[in-house]
């Protein structure tokens, strides 16, 4: 089988060679498209690919109607906003993503920026410490897991909410579940988002959310720029001085917000969170196996689409 990895931001290069080793360890053949400018380039590239590996690549109905052999895409990452599922399910490819891999990277990123708001972006004016403050999370899945043992580590009470995780589960893990995500935001802090891109989660945090936060608070966004209501930011931001905000997807107005609200307001210059060494590499060898599982024995544990 001729497996793809279509990357426009290429893995890095110990990736690509623990890639390379498992798909041709297999019997497989791998190719590579790397930092390709043009859509066309990656339909030619798919068009006789039975696998295709992506990171952030957008594999849209298009892609899908290109790559006549295929039969499995794998999203190197927790995100898949980035795969159609409904295309790829219409031409009956298998879509995974590969979970947890790069959760230990997003969760140090999300403890990194609280840190980062609580001294003023490390400027000369008086900060404040996080030991002692509570943390609310905002989905309880393999990041949000890791922010609230690094957050309990660091002296912090930790507060969680997810809809697909009952509250005595949520115990067990060891945090407080909150009833709701609005008693998340009125009793912590900080809060750190790691929702989906879904229906029901695109802009769902806004201006009502946001100044239900204490005095003094700080979101924090590693997830998606879409669940952002930025309008309701601004005018959230605009009638709480006091509040913050800090995230790895900058928003659509981010120059004007950083022009009215200074250092109240942080974006990384790109999507960071799965920015090192170790997350490159764990998610690329997770997506070579997943697919020659596939291949081997037909394992689909991580598929995300039906049909």
């Amino acid at each position: 089988m001729k497996v793809l990895v279509a990357t426009e931001k290429p893995f890095a290069a110990a990736a690509v060679a623990g890639i390379k080793n498992i798909v041709e360890g297999a019997g497989h053949t791998l190719a590579l498209l790397e930092k390709y400018t043009s859509k066309e380039e990656l339909l030619a590239a798919v068009a006789d690919a039975d696998a295709l590996i992506v990171r952030s690549d957008k594999v849209t109905a298009e892609v899908a109607d290109a790559a006549r052999n295929l039969k499995i895409v794998v999203r190197a990452g927790a995100g898949f906003d980035n795969l159609d599922l409904d295309a790829l399910s219409a031409h009956r490819v298998v879509a995974m993503n590969t979970p947890g891999q790069n959760a230990n990277a997003v969760a140090e990123l999300a403890i990194a920026m609280m840190i980062f708001m609580c001294r003023n972006q490390f400027t000369p004016a008086t900060g404040s410490e996080v030991m002692g403050k509570k943390i609310g999370i905002q989905a309880f899945g393999n990041v949000g897991r890791l922010v609230g043992k690094k957050a309990e580590a660091l002296g912090m009470s930790v507060m969680a909410v997810d809809p697909f995780i009952p509250a005595e589960k949520i115990s067990e893990m060891g945090a407080t579940p909150a009833a709701s995500v609005e008693e998340l935001y009125s009793s912590c802090n900080f809060v750190s988002v790691h929702i989906p891109a879904t229906p029901e989660t695109i802009g769902s945090i806004g201006y009502d959310l946001i100044t239900k936060m204490p005095k003094g608070a700080t979101l924090i966004n590693t997830a998606r720029k879409e669940v952002i209501d930025e309008a309701g930011l601004e005018k959230a931001l605009e009638e709480r001085p006091d509040l913050k905000y800090a995230t790895d997807i900058a928003p659509s107005n981010y120059a004007a917000l950083r022009e009215k609200f200074g250092e109240r307001v942080f974006a990384t210059p790109k999507k960071m969170g799965a920015q090192t060494a170790e997350a490159n590499l764990n998610a690329g060898l997770a997506a070579a196996n997943q697919i020659c599982a596939f291949f081997k024995d037909g394992c689909t544990r991580f598929q995300l689409n039906k049909f």
